[in-house]
């Protein structure tokens, strides 16, 4: 599985998964400054799921309909970046194959997985 994240996610989030073998483009290092849109139009052409921290993704995803591969929000404010990493990097070994093609919501207590209709 390949994954996306867009630029609210957090370097060294995508330095942990990389080490750990992921295969993940980040926005920032690619192209910095775009729209949300775009971004999810970039992760649906190269087949990626989306990580993110951005919230906006929830509402194109349900409200306005657009198709995606899947999409991993993350809300974690007030962690040190090391916890951040831990509680992702964890979501990763144990729920990898639950992330394509739907909704995954990982916060400081809990992951929820809600599927695409």
């Amino acid at each position: 599985m390949k994954f996306l994240a867009d630029e609210s996610t957090d370097f060294p989030i995508v330095k942990a998964l990389r080490e750990k073998g992921v295969d993940l483009i980040y926005i920032s290092e690619i192209s910095a400054g775009i729209s949300d849109e775009e971004v999810l139009m970039l992760a649906n052409e190269s087949e990626r799921v989306l990580l993110t921290a951005d919230k906006d993704f929830g509402e194109l995803v349900f409200r306005l309909k657009r198709i995606n591969k899947g999409v991993i929000l993350y809300r974690l404010s007030g962690l040190t970046n090391q916890e951040k990493v831990q509680l992702i990097t964890d979501a990763f070994s144990k729920y990898l194959d639950s992330f394509e093609n739907n909704f995954t919501i990982i916060n400081k207590t809990h992951l929820r997985i809600k599927r695409f209709p």
